[in-house]
């Protein structure tokens, strides 16, 4: 919405106004009226600079009364669809302001979904990165926490759940008022309420060294059969016996829930006791363990704010990226110490770092404590750099001063600031006391700069095979030149006689500037690999010696799964840096994958070489090249233990590469049923809609197939599915129809709209989509000011005509980011979108030279 916008100096202004301390929030909220809006009155307590004004932020339909120190202010005159003004302030101020608030269907502010399956109505509130001002008035940024006390009128039927424990009495016939004890102080933007006819199961978490703390799962009633409640509490207990013990501080809140919401743009958000979950980590239908490795990551991840970022609070959304990257240090590490995701490092090595490579390697890259100069810029910044990268710096920082100074730092952090507001600098400042280390010089390194840097081994070998010299190479990009100290290891491992691999040696050493001469190795025999960055200790693009490639190429299967995976990686990394072939690198997964052993790396690896066939290939090579691929892949589904994950993950592959008529046909027979094609494979509900919608996309099924389909599965979910299969149609009339849902109209909701999106740009419909582009940019400025923050990202983003990934599409956008007048955010996802089309025209040059 045009006017939202709110900046990090107008804050700063406000926050310098009030007093923080004495803030105090009354809510009422009556969600027994209409569809459309409900009746919110919030009553702000508060203490200021005599004589100051000031503003409450609030985005409404309609205010019905405004009340300053008693005196009624016109709404018209102080209100203007976004702020209410407040002039003449007293010491103590008492405001209150009656208001429409809107229901959302964008996941933002008070969301409101209706189920197919019964009818029910299901609330939930969504408020980072400041949409609290969609349900009450008040003072939406950080620093200003505040203690809140919440009533709401609700269907009869209905639980309500808040951040604090409440209870219910009657109102009239149909209706119960929930009332919630007052909160601990809190930032806006993590206060919740959720509310709605949900399955609930109780349960408890039971430490030695105080109360029980009361837990809770929400679902949705058509949803309550796949709430596996059991493995969600273990994990749950997990992690707090873990995160209590590391951080030294007992649970801070009274309850914590954790609620599954239908039509939630992101994985979870960290509401402080009131934890909300995407309902598709409720799993309907057969996933790998991959997918409860991931739910278990982010039930971790977000338990961790609770301490770091709900506890002690980030001043200003310049240190996002410290609230998100450690908590998801904070997460892998819980995970790989206290579930049977031992290995959990192993998949952040190939996941998530990978992610934090392209991010870092984009135009729009920036360093990891980021200037954040207003909302529009913390909004698109949720990206690779904020949580991963930041996650791969704190692990570099703990190997450089040690876990136990770390974490002891951690601690005096959380007893000096609970219930504060913080900036970078007083954690370092605890960090340095406990380690006895000066950071300011790793500040300015790894926070304050941008860019990856590049780690290269050099060798010399004598006539004997023993090193005469390895130097580690350190380069950067030009634009961001500089060269980090990094602690990082380096392995050295030899074939044994049945062909694995065997770590004979491992060094520890800092590694810093151009050259770093690995004196400790002169003089000692050549192994068959040379890993850099064994163990992962630091953030950077690793390479191998030319032995060491050839070694990975032939034995990747043998190594353990950290060391697999930082192989997957670099070879993931060199073909988007055109460094190897497309053609290289897919023939390296297929003759590696079926050794890798960590189904998470399976499904990242073999969704970044289906990247490589589609994008990075010459398109002359393209036609063979994909038929290789998916042959090979029906091979490996057709070979692997019936039943399997590994059958699974090669199944769903095979099926969104499969094109030739006899794939296509096996589809058609698994759709209908057949056990023959691969036996053991259960094709239940999720699997069938996406053997539907690779129909669809190959022309292979309609309008009426995906109809049929609807009837079976007639479910949020299954409407979803339905939407993208629509879209996925090769036809202008499907194209047209779905460019018409998400551009020209605002009537999708946020799940359906992200499905259309991801429906409608596929690598095989190139020719049709090709038309779109010019109308794609056109469009850009008209959806950045019309729609909200999630809803233009998803457009701008999601549309982007990446699959096309040729020189004329590239000139195309560059002339429009040439002229075109657009915010800088939008900007900056057209940016993105042109660097990937360059980095796929060197990768497809790369692989035309190879011929």
């Amino acid at each position: 919405m045009p006017g939202t916008n709110l900046t990090r100096d107008e804050t700063r202004e406000r926050a310098s106004t009030i007093e923080p301390s004495t803030v105090h929030y009354t809510i009422a909220l009556d969600l027994t009226g209409d569809d459309t809006t409900f009746a919110t009155t919030t009553t702000v307590r508060f203490s200021a600079t005599e004589g100051a004004r000031t503003w409450l932020d609030l985005i409404a339909p309609a205010v019905r009364e405004v009340v300053l120190n008693g005196a009624a202010l016109d709404p018209a005159a102080v209100f203007d669809g976004h702020r209410v003004e407040l002039p003449g302030l007293a010491a103590d101020n008492e405001v209150r302001v009656v208001a429409d608030g809107a229901y959302m269907r964008t996941g933002e502010g008070l969301h409101r979904f209706v189920d197919p399956v019964d009818d029910e109505v299901y609330l939930y509130s969504q408020f980072e990165v400041a949409d609290a001002r969609r349900v009450f008035a008040c003072f939406d940024q950080p620093d200003l926490k505040a203690t809140y006390t919440l009533t709401v009128d609700a269907p009869a039927h209905w639980e309500v759940v808040s951040n604090a424990p409440g209870t219910t009495t009657k109102r009239g016939k149909n209706a119960r008022r929930w009332a919630f004890d007052t909160t601990a102080a809190l930032s806006t933007y993590v206060t919740a309420v959720v509310a709605g006819p949900y399955h609930v199961v109780r349960s408890e978490y039971e430490p030695d060294h105080h109360a029980p703390i009361p837990l809770a799962l929400y679902c949705r009633r058509s949803l309550a059969e796949y709430l596996d409640a059991d493995e969600l509490f273990d994990v749950t207990r997990r992690g707090f016996g873990f995160y209590e013990n590391v951080f030294g501080l007992a649970y801070p809140f009274a309850k914590y829930d954790q609620l599954f919401v239908p039509e939630f743009n992101a994985g979870a958000m960290e509401n402080a006791g009131a934890v909300t979950h995407h309902e598709d980590y409720l799993f309907r239908s057969r996933v790998t363990d991959a997918a409860y490795e991931r739910r278990a990551e982010t039930i971790l991840h977000e338990m961790a704010h609770m301490w770091f970022g709900d506890l002690v609070t980030m001043r200003w959304w310049d240190d996002l990226w410290l609230n998100e990257s450690f908590a998801s240090w904070a997460a892998v590490l819980a995970q790989s110490e206290a579930t049977r995701w031992d290995e959990a490092w192993t998949t952040f090595a190939v996941t998530e770092k990978l992610w934090a490579l392209r991010q870092d390697q984009l135009p729009s890259t920036h360093p990891v404590s980021a200037d954040i100069r207003d909302l529009e810029d913390v909004e698109v910044n949720f990206d690779g750099i904020t949580y991963a990268k930041g996650a791969a710096v704190l692990k570099q920082l703990v190997a450089w001063v040690g876990r136990d100074e770390f974490l002891e730092g951690v601690r005096g952090y959380f007893d000096e600031f609970a219930w504060g507001n913080t900036t970078l600098a007083d954690l370092l400042t605890h960090l340095e006391r406990t380690s006895g280390r000066d950071l300011s010089a790793w500040n300015e390194q790894w926070l304050r700069t941008a860019g990856v840097n590049t780690l290269h081994p050099v060798v010399t070998v004598d006539a004997d095979g023993t090193y005469t010299s390895v130097v580690v190479e350190q380069t950067a990009a030009p634009e961001h030149p500089t060269l980090r100290s990094h602690r990082a290891a380096i392995g050295l491992y030899d074939r044994a006689d049945d062909g694995s691999l065997h770590r004979r040696d491992r060094i520890e050493l800092d590694i810093s500037g151009e050259r770093t001469d690995v004196t400790e190795l002169r003089g000692v025999a050549q192994p068959d690999l040379l890993l850099v960055n064994d163990d992962d200790l630091t953030f950077a693009k690793v390479r191998l010696d030319d032995r060491s490639q050839r070694t990975v190429v032939e034995s990747i299967g043998s190594l353990g799964s950290l060391q697999r995976a930082l192989c997957w990686s670099s070879a993931t990394d060199m073909v988007r840096d055109a460094e190897m072939s497309a053609g290289s690198y897919v023939e390296l997964v297929l003759s590696g994958i079926r050794r890798e052993t960590s189904i998470g790396v399976v499904q990242h690896v073999l969704n970044s070489a289906r990247a490589a066939v589609e994008l990075y290939s010459w398109p002359a090579h393209r036609l063979a090249l994909s038929a290789r691929w998916a042959s090979a892949l029906r091979q490996h589904a057709g070979s692997a233990e019936p039943g399997s994950d590994v059958q699974l993950a090669f199944a769903r592959a095979w099926i969104s590469a499969a094109t030739s008529r006899d794939h296509v046909d096996e589809l058609r027979a698994l759709l209908a049923g057949s056990d023959e094609v691969l036996p053991g494979l259960t094709v239940d509900t999720d699997l069938r809609w996406a053997l539907l919608q690779r129909l669809a996309i190959v022309g292979a099924a309609g309008e009426d197939d995906i109809a049929t389909e609807m009837e079976r599965d007639d479910t949020a979910t299954g409407r979803r599915h339905a939407a993208y299969a629509r879209a996925a149609q090769p036809s202008q009339g499907a194209k047209a129809a779905a460019w018409q849902a998400v551009v020209e109209s605002d009537e999708l909701p946020n799940a359906i709209l992200s499905a259309t999106v991801r429906g409608f740009n596929q690598p095989e419909q190139r020719e049709l989509i090709r038309p779109y582009v010019g109308a794609y940019l056109d469009a850009v400025g008209r959806v950045w000011e019309e729609r909200t923050n999630e809803s233009a990202q998803v457009i701008v983003s999601g549309l982007f005509p990446r699959v096309l990934a040729d020189e004329s599409t590239a000139r195309a956008v560059r002339a429009w980011l040439d002229s075109a007048d657009v915010p800088d955010a939008a900007r900056r996802l057209v940016v993105e979108g042109l660097a990937d089309l360059d980095r796929a025209l060197r990768a497809q040059e790369r692989d035309r030279q190879a011929g």
